[in-house]
């Protein structure tokens, strides 16, 4: 038996014993609930327990060996680095967000699942084998090389940073919404304390202790992800195969959708809400004296309120009222429109679950028809230009392997996407079938205690003591988090989905830590900056830039930004106009040069950042300005083909790259034949 073999071998007997022993953890936990064990201390021991292996993987995995840190000694073998590149792919989007945009969008989410699988395709025809031919370290090592010097190796490292830190962020948000969640602790404190974990795993073992530990956290995932939803499958129709049975639950929802429809409580509220949007434009129309009145009006409420001794809650929450009113006509008229679009989104009634392309004119289908094709086109060039998943197949010993590879993440991550649309219609069917219709004195406790941390919220509208549909506000993330809860399973089952979710999000921040400091340690510094460096010194540059760039992206999750899902896609838009068309012009075109590949990154970045700031409302922006009613999310449309024109366009008109560059494209491109020709 090879090296090669009996190491693949030796980690599948670890892997197989890891992940026996963690379904005993969790029957054994299962035990202790059934025996009164309380849900505190279960949540508790789920988190911590899988925080404290993910950090004895990283110190045992601890190495001051250049080649170890950067790409695991290139000896990953495929099968292995498959469920680590899955791992470091199934983010906290995926775990966490995907089942609620599907719960929420209907057909209108398998845009994500689409978009996100066939890129691995692209991946595997396009990039990974040649990357791992050409051999070295990081992205912009490649790109370096191919153009020649290191104002394309800035440019990329630019995008590197820039791509890794927005879905960094995304990431630690999650960590922060799990930990705070099932552990009962303030959301920042919850945030730095899985923070914590990733900074174990990633800063002493870099790629070596990432991959390993991503296996583990993979094995940890799919149960988590798997489990609840089989359950519910089982509960709901008796058959324990969500993926093959989930169809006729959504039969069942369409007739329930029909039936809210017409309903007359469902259509007052939605009536209010519509007069509630009018309210607030009108409103906007009269700044600044609209809001003058309304201060006027409360400080008179509040007067005439102490002077006739009204209870304290009503005194408070008047105060609240003014407190929180608008200082500004500017800060109004931002605050007023966002409510104002909320209002009429729920006066609309909810788009089916099944329908394609929603909209109330042919011209409101074809702009959702149109934002379909565009995010499934940016999510699929984008996953195959993310660096922290393209890094991944510099680890295998082989091109096969890293070919072979891409077929293994592409399998387990298929696990996870086909199962996604069936936890959205169990969930779905569970809100409309037990919640939904429910006196609001009788909600389940899963309301209260996601209430809690502003995820969910119910608005009596009408006062009539009825919870309708468009009274109640789910958060996106809240959908896989909290399916255990709506579904009444036992409490240890909600603790195995934060763990898993916790994985999720926790495996990727690890490789998206390592791809920030690795762009700043060893591209920036040892390539550019000091090339004399010494080992010890570029890991140690390395290590202090990883530590900085999780301090930073954990201070900005704690402002809690946009959802986790669009922070994610702003990331894939960022990698997909920057990074595809230089990476394959490069390898397929070798009369790409160096001021086509710069010029096409910086053209193809800078229409997908000015497009989303143009029309994202975080950035100021409004979909007024939208071009074809392409959302923000897909911005990267149009960044990808004005990439590949730039360098097309430039390349031609300038002069053609050396040989040696040409025969560096020749030798990525070819295998070479047993002679050391090429072929």
């Amino acid at each position: 038996m090879s090296s090669g073999s009996q190491f693949s071998h030796q980690l599948r007997r670890y892997y197989i014993w890891y992940t026996g022993c963690f379904v005993l953890f969790i029957i054994m936990l299962a035990i202790g609930e059934y025996l009164g064990m309380s849900q505190a201390a279960i949540g508790h021991v789920f988190l911590f327990a899988t925080i404290v292996i993910y950090a004895g993987i990283g110190v045992m995995s601890r190495t001051s060996d250049v080649s170890e840190y950067y790409v695991a000694g290139r000896r990953v073998p495929a099968m292995f680095n498959g469920m680590a590149t899955a791992a470091d792919w199934m983010s906290a989007a995926s775990f966490i967000g995907l089942a609620g945009t599907l719960y929420f969008a209907g057909f209108e989410g398998l845009a994500f699942v689409t978009g996100w699988t066939g890129g691995f395709v692209l991946v595997a025809l396009l990039l990974a084998p040649y990357l791992r031919k050409f051999g070295q370290y990081t992205i912009p090592d490649f790109l370096g090389e191919r153009y020649q010097g290191n104002f394309a190796r800035l440019v990329a490292l630019g995008v590197a940073v820039l791509a890794s830190f927005v879905y960094l962020v995304a990431q630690i948000y999650g960590v922060g919404l799990v930990v705070s969640r099932f552990v009962s602790v303030e959301f920042e404190i919850g945030l730095f304390t899985g923070l914590a974990g990733v900074l174990v795993c990633s800063f002493l073992g870099g790629m070596r202790a990432v991959t390993w530990t991503q296996v583990a956290q993979y094995v940890i995932l799919i149960i988590a992800y798997l489990v609840p939803v089989v359950i519910l499958s089982y509960k709901v129709t008796g058959i324990p195969v969500p993926q093959a049975v989930y169809g006729t639950v959504l039969s069942k929802i369409s007739e329930r959708e029909e039936e809210l429809l017409v309903e007359k409580s469902e259509i007052e509220v939605r009536r209010q809400y519509g007069h509630r949007a009018a309210d607030y434009e009108r409103k906007i129309a009269q700044l600044p004296l609209s809001l003058d009145a309304e201060r006027t009006a409360l400080i008179e409420r509040l007067n005439a309120q102490r002077r006739e001794n009204a209870p304290a809650r009503d005194i408070a929450h008047t105060e609240r009222m003014l407190r929180d009113l608008p200082r500004t006509a500017e800060d109004a008229r931002a605050r007023w429109e966002k409510d104002r679009v909320a209002a009429l989104e729920r006066a609309r009634p909810p788009p089916r679950h099944a329908e394609a392309h929603p909209g109330d004119t042919p011209e409101e289908s074809a702009i959702a028809r149109n934002n379909f094709l565009a995010l499934v086109f940016v999510l699929m060039v984008g996953t195959a230009a993310l660096p922290h998943i393209l890094m991944r197949y510099y680890t295998t010993p082989t091109v096969a392997d890293a070919r072979r590879s891409v077929l293994w993440g592409l399998f387990f991550i298929f696990l996870l996407y086909v199962t996604a649309p069936a936890y959205a219609v169990f969930a779905k069917w569970e809100v409309y079938s037990n919640l939904v219709g429910s006196s609001l004195t009788d909600l389940p406790n899963w309301v209260a205690s996601w209430g809690k941390v502003g995820m969910v919220a119910i608005e009596d509208l009408n006062g009539d003591g009825i919870l309708q549909l468009a009274e109640l506000t789910i958060d996106t993330d809240v959908i896989m988090l909290a399916t255990p809860e709506i579904a009444g399973l036992p409490y240890v089952v909600a603790g195995l989905v934060a763990a898993g979710g916790l994985a999720a999000a926790l495996s990727t921040a690890d490789g998206l830590l390592l791809t920030i400091s690795n762009a700043l340690g060893h591209d920036l510094y040892y390539k550019i900056i000091n090339p004399r460096a010494s080992t010890h010194r570029r890991l140690l540059i390395s290590k202090s830039q990883l530590l900085v760039a999780a301090v930073v992206a954990a201070w900005v999750a704690s402002l809690r930004p946009d959802n986790i899902l669009f922070m994610v896609g702003l990331a894939f838009s960022i990698a997909a106009a920057a990074y595809f068309p230089a990476l394959v012009l490069g390898i397929f075109w070798k009369r790409a040069n160096r001021a086509g590949a710069a010029c096409g990154m910086l053209a193809g970045l800078g229409i997908t950042l000015y497009y989303v700031a143009a029309t994202h409302s975080f950035f100021g922006g409004s979909m007024d300005n939208a071009w074809l009613g392409i959302a923000p999310i897909a911005a990267g449309v149009f960044g990808v083909p004005l990439g590949f024109a730039t360098i097309i366009a430039v390349s031609l008109v300038t002069a053609p790259p050396p040989k040696e560059i040409q025969d560096l494209v020749d030798f990525v491109r070819y295998p070479q034949l047993p002679g050391g020709e090429q072929h």
